[in-house]
C-alpha cells in the first residue's frame, strides 16, 4: 500500500467467497481500521482488504 501512515482514510471491508458484495465494517484512519480488523474472528480477518485512495490490500498481507 502506498499510503501506510497511521491518519490516512482507508475503507475496511469484508469480502465473502460465496458473496460478490462487499460488506464495508470500517471507513477512517487506518491505525483505526487495523484495531477493528484486528478484533474480527480469524475466519472473518482471512476475508478483510484494506482500500486507500491508491490501493487496495488484503488484511493479512498487511500484518504478515
Amino acid at each position: 500500500m502506498r499510503s501506510t501512515f497511521g491518519a490516512a482514510s482507508v475503507r475496511l471491508y469484508h469480502l465473502d467467497e460465496g458473496d460478490p458484495v462487499a460488506e464495508t465494517l470500517f471507513y477512517g484512519p487506518l491505525a483505526e481500521a487495523l484495531a477493528v480488523a484486528a478484533a474480527q474472528p480469524e475466519a472473518v480477518q482471512a476475508g478483510l482488504w484494506i482500500a486507500t485512495d491508491n490501493d487496495v490490500a488484503a488484511y493479512l498481507d498487511l500484518i504478515g
